[in-house]
């Protein structure tokens, strides 16, 4: 509880600034917290991605963004009506799917009764791989895995390019 409530106070201070440099700090620091949540979930896979990517790459090219733009938010030029609607029925269709969801932590689900013994009793048969963890992330989840690593290498090398197109080139006839 005390981190989703420190979660919703770094939201509220999200929303509130107006300037970008706290916003871009504020958001390196809701995505700590997340990793956080993450791990007490037992998703410490998740939670390596969400720390390395969200509180990490993240936060750093943002703020090299922020570092070739202005400082503070503009004023919006018109209410963003559509905005709130299209957030509003998202979080209806998204309260609408949870409903039929068993309650957190029940143990009689489908993931307890068929996916975890199957993992645990047919792993090292099916992978070869004795550690059932790993044979879960490299083999069962291989292609998840793949996707969290390639959006972390596409994030490492956006920043590199990014920090890149700011040097200055050198003057003709002097050395670097």
């Amino acid at each position: 509880m005390i981190l989703l409530t420190l979660m919703a106070i770094v939201t509220i201070g999200v929303i509130r600034l107006r300037n970008l440099f706290g916003v871009v700090v504020l958001s390196g620091i809701y995505s700590f917290l997340m990793a956080s949540v993450l791990i007490v979930l037992d998703a410490v896979d998740v939670a390596m991605t969400e720390a390395s990517v969200g509180a990490g790459i993240s936060t750093v090219l943002m703020l090299s963004v922020l570092y070739l733009t202005k400082s503070r938010e503009s004023v919006p030029a018109s209410t963003p009506v559509f905005p709130i609607i299209l957030a509003a029925v998202t979080a209806a269709m998204l309260l609408f799917g949870t409903g039929d969801l068993p309650p957190f932590g029940e143990a009689a689900t489908a993931v307890h009764e068929h996916v975890a013994p199957r993992y645990l009793e047919q792993s090292m048969a099916e992978t070869g791989v004795p550690n059932v963890v790993t044979s879960v992330l490299a083999s069962y989840r291989g292609y998840d895995t793949l996707g969290e690593t390639t959006v972390i290498f596409t994030a490492g090398i956006a920043v590199l390019m990014l920090l890149r197109g700011r040097r200055k080139n050198p003057k003709p006839g002097k050395k670097a």
